[in-house]
């Protein structure tokens, strides 16, 4: 399909909303970041703004051919792109390319370009269950099966859903675990798969993961001390010297923004808040721009989720249908566990902000996944045609 016509069929509306928060948070990073670029590491100012820019673009590049691709071709892409991530991932684990950053084992690090295998195993594995559910949905709905075919079939969607939480739970990124884990667990619960063997399906689940959660409670290696120290975020400004002054200083931030904020390069926390320009971004952005533009950002995050599942509704195959639902649920829980985690009613995660927060591998697997969507939302619009 020709770029142009992709274009013209693209959501608009999901389009134009996406770019817009692009563009605000990749701005709003030259302020957000510039006590940590400056002062800490010496660098320019604008250091962590370029490197962003240069993110955004090579996403963008490597979205147009998403969009340009069928997404029948998936059922051969899937399973190659899992491959390929799962590899990653495993060398994270495995071998001396392993990098640690802020307690988490995530990282590969080659000739000092640093990128998550984990971040792009959140599209991959929602592509790949997308496929499964499409190929055995015939299958999963009949009662006529054997049941051995059905819980082969099963066990197949399983590994790949609990694949990469395992192997990122041993890497020790909590967080990214437990999105993973729920964007399958929603997957799973709108499959085909017959209620009755869901529920055996989530009981075995239920009863293996609490026999590992025994396991490692009992040789203490269930959370390292900086994931301990996390769950102190009740009353942190009480807690400061012990956990919780990220979260206390998030607060005087988002309470100093008032209605129109403090102006842009105004904030007065950011020499106090670790992390300004990725996991407490909102709290910056609060401070200079107030309740009336973070109210507006709520309220687009809203729209974009909207017209997700909208297009999730119209779609015409199976897959489209999930891997949409995919999405928006790997945005909204990017959502929930980081404002969350700043407004301390969970444990701070270390998850950026879609849109706004500053990260390479996030913001190319983000652009990825909505690529995707968009790609679905142009089949819905030539299908109808």
């Amino acid at each position: 399909m020709k770029l142009s016509k992709a274009i013209k069929n693209m959501d608009k509306t999901l389009f134009v909303i996406t770019s817009l928060l692009f563009i605000f948070g990749l701005l709003n990073i030259v302020s957000a970041s510039s006590q940590t670029a400056v002062l800490r590491y010496n660098h320019d100012l604008y250091t962590y703004f370029y490197k962003q820019l240069i993110t955004i673009v090579l996403g963008v590049i490597i979205g147009v051919f998403i969009i340009k691709t069928p997404s029948k071709s998936y059922k051969l892409l899937g399973p190659l792109a899992f491959i390929i991530v799962a590899v990653a991932s495993l060398a994270v684990s495995l071998t001396s390319f392993g990098a640690t950053y802020s307690g988490n084992n995530n990282w590969i690090n080659i000739g000092g370009f640093t990128f998550q295998p984990s971040e792009f195993a959140k599209p991959v594995m929602i592509v790949f269950v997308s496929i499964l559910f499409e190929k055995f949905y015939t299958k999963l709905r009949s009662k006529k099966i054997e049941q051995k075919d059905k819980y082969d079939m099963i066990f197949k969607i399983m590994l790949v859903g609990l694949f990469f939480p395992v192997v990122i739970f041993l890497q020790r990124d909590l967080g990214t675990m437990i999105v993973i884990t729920t964007i399958f667990a929603v997957l799973f619960l709108a499959s085909p798969i017959l209620r009755i063997d869901k529920l055996r399906t989530i009981g075995l689940c239920f009863v293996l993961g609490l026999i590992m959660l025994v396991i490692l409670m009992g040789k203490g290696d269930l959370f390292s001390s900086a994931q301990s120290s996390r769950f102190n975020f009740f009353n942190p400004c009480k807690n400061y010297e012990n956990g919780g002054y990220q979260i206390c200083n998030g607060f005087i931030a988002i309470n100093s923004g008032g209605l129109l904020g403090q102006g842009i390069g105004e904030s007065k926390q950011i020499s106090y808040i670790p992390e300004s320009h990725t996991d407490s971004v909102f709290a910056i952005i609060a401070e200079q721009y107030g309740l009336i533009i973070t109210t507006l950002i709520f309220i687009l995050y809203a729209v974009v989720l909207k017209r997700i599942l909208d297009i999730s509704s119209k779609c015409q195959t199976i897959r489209g249908r999930y891997i949409c639902l995919g999405v928006a649920t790997y945005i909204f829980l990017h959502i929930l566990i980081n404002l969350g985690g700043l407004f301390g009613v969970m444990p701070l995660t270390g998850i950026p902000l879609p849109f706004l927060s500053y990260g390479g591998s996030f913001t190319i697997s983000l652009i990825c996944a909505l690529a995707i969507v968009q790609r679905i939302a142009i089949e819905n619009k030539n299908q109808k045609v």
